[in-house]
């Protein structure tokens, strides 16, 4: 399995313009951050989780020519809104297809009308063929996919496992239904979106005391803010097997 973030950012870090803080200055390329999304490789599978308004972007930099699936975690606009750049995809292999919840769903079929359009399509648009999940395992090409509920405040959102690899962004809690299905996970993708309390997104301290639950051979945190700090300085407090991941990095798992 090969894993490429290809982005670890998120729209609640993004300064005003004219912002001096000190991060969004650096020049460590490592803090500089798209919309988290990520890559992964599987069996010969290509499997994109969200598309955010850097998705071109993205894809363009990552060289990715082809995508099985596209997982949606949830509708918030740094994770959707980059769902119509999804046409060159379908222009080479036809309708992409989509797998979420049914209220992600229902959402995007509003949103984005013109795509989910079956009638007088507009020509050049882009076409999805929409699988609705549930919290129960589902296959895609033989390859089993286990999808995860989290709590992101009041609102559901879902990461998914793919064999010993699971992937979870903008939670705040984690139901114990959830923790079962990480047991014997071997690397863990969880969000903190900075050091201080936020009231739906974990803080470093509670993402790694998530990790130390699960207790995962490797763990990386991502959809960090530019609040977290410096790339170099925060990795240098974190436990051994414990890394913030940033754009561009590459796991061959």
């Amino acid at each position: 399995m090969r894993v490429t973030f290809l982005g670890t950012g998120t729209s609640q870090g993004i300064p005003v313009i004219g912002s001096h803080h000190p991060v969004c200055h650096s020049l460590d390329s490592k803090d500089r951050r798209l919309r988290v999304s990520i890559h992964v490789e599987w069996e010969g599978k290509s499997f994109v989780i969200d598309c955010g308004p850097d998705f071109r972007q993205q894809m363009l930099r990552a060289n990715i020519n082809s995508i099985d699936a596209l997982f949606i975690t949830h509708e918030h606009a740094d994770h959707v809104a980059g769902l119509d750049d999804i046409r060159p995809f379908c222009f080479r292999q036809g309708p992409l297809p989509m797998y979420t919840i049914k209220r992600v769903a229902d959402n995007l079929r509003y949103r984005f009308a013109y795509i989910f359009e079956t009638e007088n399509k507009y020509p050049g648009s882009p076409s999805v063929e929409m699988h609705i999940i549930d919290s129960n395992p589902f296959e895609i090409l033989g390859l089993s996919i286990v999808p995860m509920e989290v709590n992101h405040g009041q609102l559901t959102v879902v990461g998914f496992r793919f064999g010993d690899f699971a992937y979870i962004t903008d939670a705040k809690s984690i139901p114990e239904s959830t923790i079962e299905k990480l047991r014997g996970v071997k690397t863990l993708v969880i969000n903190a979106l900075k050091q201080e309390y936020h009231p739906s997104h974990l803080n470093l301290g509670e993402a790694l005391s998530f990790i130390e639950q699960i207790a995962p051979n490797r763990a990386y945190i991502t959809h960090i803010s530019h609040h977290m700090g410096f790339h170099r300085e925060v990795q240098q407090t974190l436990p051994e097997g414990v890394y913030l991941a940033y754009d561009g990095l590459t796991l061959n798992l």
